[in-house]
This record gives structure tokens, sequence and C-alpha cells, in this order.
């Protein structure tokens, strides 16, 4: 008996541009959808960058219907502005698909890139090497979409783990 495939949008927010990625999921056979880069116009109000970040995220759910959805954590970087602002960003990639009625799930970007590459630290470079090896039908343009793609793939492998730990928590 064949499992059913698991569609799972992962997300790279930023403001000035946020990675996208589907991946299907058959067990352990992962299978490239489709990738991309949502770019809000830079002149534009943050509350406007914002919802275009919302538009766009709808538009890919729209697109692809994904059964589940997965975002990178944010980090703290030197620059207290910086960081709230891409706080921002990671709260309109979370709420999109949450209430799009996905399960959002969020994981580190050291643990990405350690499922993805197998060192917490990799370079981009070496995370856009790994996609073309892991999703060989892949047409991944930009370290955005590429990111987005490696964190599909880390809830992947993650998930089952991700939904026992939400199990523990709600009976607590």
């Amino acid at each position: 008996m064949s499992q059913v495939p698991i569609r799972i949008l992962g997300v790279d927010p930023g403001l000035r541009r946020t990675g996208w990625g589907v991946i299907d999921v058959q067990g352990s056979r992962l299978s490239f959808v489709a990738a991309g880069v949502i770019a809000p116009d830079e002149t534009d109000t943050l509350a406007d960058r914002l919802a275009s970040l919302h538009r766009g995220l709808l538009g890919v759910i729209a697109a692809h219907a994904p059964h589940e959805a997965a975002v990178e954590e944010t980090f703290v970087n030197a620059n207290p502005s910086s960081t709230l602002k891409l706080g921002q960003a990671r709260g309109v990639a979370m709420l999109t698909p949450a209430l799009a009625g996905l399960k959002v799930a969020e994981y580190a970007a050291n643990l990405v890139k350690k499922t993805v590459v197998g060192a917490g630290h990799a370079e981009k470079r070496q995370i856009q090497a790994m996609i073309a090896v892991l999703l060989p039908k892949a047409s991944v343009k930009g370290a955005d979409a590429a990111d987005a793609l490696a964190i599909a793939i880390c809830h992947a492998q993650h998930r089952g783990a991700a939904a026992r730990l939400a199990a523990v928590k709600a009976l607590a």
C-alpha cells in the first residue's frame, strides 16, 4: 500500500525577499514542485510590503495547495531594527498559511543546514548544491528559494518528531 504524498511549503521570510519552495514527500522520496521569491517594492511603506508578502504567499498556497508549512526561525542580529522588521515578515509568513488552515512548523537555521547539508554552519552555496542533489528536477533561481526548499526538506525529515512534541505539549 503506497503512502499518500504530503505537500510541504517551506518559507524563508524576509522583508526584501521571501523565498518559498514546495515539495512533495512520499515516504522518504522527495519531489520538487515549485519555488520562487516574493519581492515587495522596497519603496512601499512597511505595512504595504507586509501586505504584499501576505498576498504573495496566498497566491503560492492557492496555486500549489500544500498540506503543511514550515518557516525558518528568526535569528537575532546586531541591528535590533532589522531583527524587528524580519520578525514582522516572519509573522506574515506564519500567519498566512495558518489562516489557510495549514499547520505551521518552525525550524532553527542551524537545524535546517544540518539536516540538508550535514553541518549546522553550512554556506549558501553548499545549501544550493545539496538542493540540486536532493531535488534534481528543481529549477531554483537564487539563495532565497533554495533556502525555502531546504526548510521544506527539513520539515519533511522532522515532521513526525514535531507532531509528537506538539501532542506532548497539548497533554501538559
